[in-house]
């Protein structure tokens, strides 16, 4: 189904829609689908053409599983935007359904190791850190991927797929000096969050120290909490960053015990239910909320 009849379906047709951005549709029969939000919105503003959502917004995708009605649209689709490893349901449904062509985002990005960027004690899963999109850079190469293969189903529009992919390379790389300029001189450089999720921001000159790991449930050890603490005091931190999705519990004991701030900052890992938001606008609001914690 498409996203534009799903939301309708919920009752957020208004928000939910203009949250990806319908496309022009005027190649109507193009079926795309994208597993979670950040590569639904690389597949809309690329295609111009709406995209099946498999992840519901308002859901937590590390665990999402996948109905029928999803399953089947990763079958009749023609392209298949996903992420290795990332939804083991979505993978397996594009090995046993999938007959169009299917860009697996991990390949094309190159997935930082985990502990290149993280220090905190934890076992990251698989060594790689998936969540590739918060680097606008990242998100611009997939959209030239995504381009070479819409051009290989959609011959006929390939000039559009080519300008649409590099006007998201210009919105990816102008982010990307908002990034460099808006976090350049922050008087701190440490940022407690709520999960492992944030290592790609770490080129900006920050520090990410996660209180879970790279899943959301996971459960952080009391020698980690101590050493939080520790770091939190050491190092004159403001605030504990909670999550949009995510169970901000955690967050929000570390910060109460420590009589320190709670903002959010979002991994854009989906959009909340009937948000109006998208990737730059949620983008945009994590670099002013850095600024704001870090005293940029």
């Amino acid at each position: 189904m498409r996203i534009a009849l799903a939301c309708a379906l919920v009752a957020t047709s208004l928000t939910g829609c203009a949250a990806l951005g319908v496309g022009d549709g005027d190649d109507g029969d193009l079926e795309i689908a994208a597993a979670f939000y950040p590569l639904a919105y690389v597949a809309e503003r690329v295609s111009g053409h709406d995209v099946d959502l498999l992840t519901t917004p308002g859901a937590e995708p590390h665990d999402f599983e996948l109905t029928i009605k999803e399953t089947a649209e990763v079958a009749g689709a023609d392209l298949v935007v996903y992420e290795r490893d990332f939804q083991p349901a979505v993978d397996a449904a594009v090995d046993e359904t999938a007959e169009g062509i299917a860009i697996d985002a991990a390949d094309v990005v190159g997935l930082l190791d985990g502990e290149e960027h993280a220090d905190d004690g934890h076992e990251h899963e698989g060594g790689l850190d998936p969540h590739f999109w918060l680097d606008p850079l990242r998100m611009a190469d997939l959209g030239d991927e995504v381009a070479l293969k819409l051009t290989d189903i959609d011959p006929d529009h390939r000039q559009k797929y080519r300008d649409n992919a590099a006007a998201l390379r210009l919105d990816m790389e102008r982010l990307d000096r908002e990034y460099v300029d808006g976090l350049a001189g922050c008087r701190l450089h440490t940022v407690v969050v709520s999960h492992d999720a944030f290592g790609y921001l770490e080129k900006y000159g920050l520090h990410f120290e996660p209180i879970a790991g790279l899943s959301p449930d996971a459960e952080p050890t009391p020698a980690h909490l101590a050493d939080l603490q520790e770091l939190a005091h050491d190092e004159g931190i403001t605030t504990v960053f909670t999550e949009t999705l995510g169970s901000r519990k955690m967050a929000d004991t570390l910060a109460r015990d420590l009589g320190l701030e709670t903002a959010t900052l979002d991994p854009l890992e989906g959009l909340a239910e009937g948000s109006s938001d998208d990737y730059l606008s949620v983008m945009r609001r994590n670099l002013a909320n850095l600024e704001t914690a870090n005293q940029c």
